[in-house]
């Protein structure tokens, strides 16, 4: 899987919660990857997220942030 599907995907769950409050839709961003991305997804979010994280929402940046391996 591409690292442009991974943004494309993330973004989409961003979008989803953008009308909850932003802890919520961060903490809902963040639980649905850990739910249902397998490893290598958010391994290859991570790796973008250490590059920099262009194109990435806000929302979805800040959620892929609470994962360890994505610190930066």
């Amino acid at each position: 899987m591409s690292q442009d599907s991974i943004v494309r995907m993330v973004n989409q769950i961003a979008t989803f919660f953008a009308t909850y409050p932003r802890p919520q839709a961060v903490e809902g961003t963040y639980d649905h990857i850990q739910k249902f991305w397998d490893p290598r997804m958010r391994k290859k979010l991570a790796e973008k997220v250490a590059a920099g994280g262009e194109g990435l929402s806000e929302i979805a940046l800040e959620a892929a942030r609470k994962f360890p391996s994505a610190k930066s």
